[in-house]
Parts: structure tokens; sequence; C-alpha cells
């Protein structure tokens, strides 16, 4: 099992970085978003799968423990597009 380290550095090095205000680590290039409760409450395996699912193209992935409603999802995406 990772520890909380070990899953920030397995994030870190698959590019994602940790936002403070979303409580998210997120990945511009891959157009990833997992929450922190997400990473806390998975295993490496699926956390490493999720990493290296490819996102269908222009779209935005979400990983959250409750799927963030369209109006979430929508405003998510339009900031971290800009």
């Amino acid at each position: 099992m990772l520890t909380a380290a070990s899953k920030t550095q397995l994030l870190e090095g698959a590019g994602y970085a940790y936002s403070f205000d979303r409580l998210s680590y997120i990945n511009r290039d891959a157009r990833k978003v997992f929450s922190i409760e997400f990473v806390q409450d998975h295993d490496e395996a699926e956390l490493r799968a999720r990493i290296n699912e490819p996102a269908p193209l222009g779209e935005w992935r979400f990983y959250f423990n409750t799927e963030p409603s369209a109006t979430v999802k929508r405003e998510l995406t339009d900031l971290l597009t800009q």
C-alpha cells in the first residue's frame, strides 16, 4: 500500500501538480483531475490505471469519489483551459 507521500510522488512523476485551491492533482497536458479524496481512498493499481488511461480527445477526465455535477465539470473545464 502506498503512503500519502508515495502517492504524491506517483502523481508528480506523471506530471500532476497539486492545486491547494481545488484540493486536487491536475495535469493540463493529460487533461485529468484527481481529487485528494480519490487519491487517498484508492490504491496504487487504481491510480496507475487512471493515470495511464487515455482521455477522449479534447475532453477532461475527473476522478472524484462522487461524480461532480455537469455544472462543476463545466466550471472546472473552463477554468483549467484558460
